[in-house]
């Protein structure tokens, strides 16, 4: 289960390298909202990669958020063969729930697990929003299976019932961001929800306390660490300035 579990994470780190057909781009500056997310960032993340010697546009992002630490990173990358360097981590301004996966809908809960993207939204209620794709096949085998929940997003504002709010001028970024990877070809975004950073000590002795009477959740937890070490390793790479 392991093993299959690690293949399954790193395949969706993968992307092809045929642009898609048109321009997902062009078609996002022909809608309002985010034709003004393009005009305000678009120049400007360009020179935040310049200055941390990241290839502009990316081809590829990794997204990954804390639920404990309200904390949202954005790995990004040039090339198929380079690993992720991190770009940027926002603040989660608004968290409902409690740590734990959703499991059904009107629990308030984040969902906790791997996901993609699955939804550009130019249109949100929430200014910008991009969709992840909860329930994904686990979830809809452990959530109850009339009623798991959905519509799951990332977004801006600052409210939340179990989607993950960063507030307006962080969501324009990262819209930008994630629609020249989508142009570039990659076709699954990965977006990991993780209930802790699990290197952080005062976070991961607060999860080891809320699920020590609890096995199932000790058992998901696990596994949710093995991909995160997992990741650690092979996948993306701190770097310096």
């Amino acid at each position: 289960m392991k093993s299959l579990l690690l293949n399954f994470i790193f395949l969706s780190f993968s992307f092809s390298a045929t642009q898609a057909q048109g321009s997902f781009v062009g078609e996002q500056k022909s809608m309002n909202k985010a034709s003004i997310a393009f005009n305000r960032f678009e120049d400007t993340l360009q020179k935040q990669f310049e200055e941390k010697k990241l290839s502009w546009p990316p081809k590829a992002v990794y997204i990954r958020s804390f639920k404990y630490d309200r904390q949202l990173e954005v790995w990004v990358k040039g090339e198929k063969k380079e690993p992720y360097k991190l770009f940027k981590t926002y603040k989660i301004c608004m968290q409902s729930g409690s740590l734990g996966p959703k499991r059904f809908e009107g629990d308030f809960q984040v969902p906790e697990g791997f996901y993609h993207i699955n939804e550009f939204n130019p249109n949100s209620n929430y200014h910008l929003s991009l969709g992840i794709n909860y329930p994904n096949a686990s979830d809809k085998i452990l959530s109850d299976s009339v009623r798991p929940g959905s519509a799951i997003y990332i977004h801006g504002n600052c409210v939340s019932t179990g989607c993950i709010p960063i507030s307006d001028m962080p969501i324009e970024e990262l819209y930008v961001l994630t629609s020249f990877a989508k142009e570039a070809g990659q076709e699954f975004i990965p977006v990991h929800i993780f209930p802790v950073r699990y290197n952080q000590k005062k976070s991961f002795e607060y999860l080891q306390e809320t699920i020590q009477a609890n096995p199932s959740l000790q058992n998901f937890t696990n596994n949710m660490k093995q991909v995160y070490d997992f990741l650690k390793q092979k996948i993306i790479t701190y770097h310096t300035c």
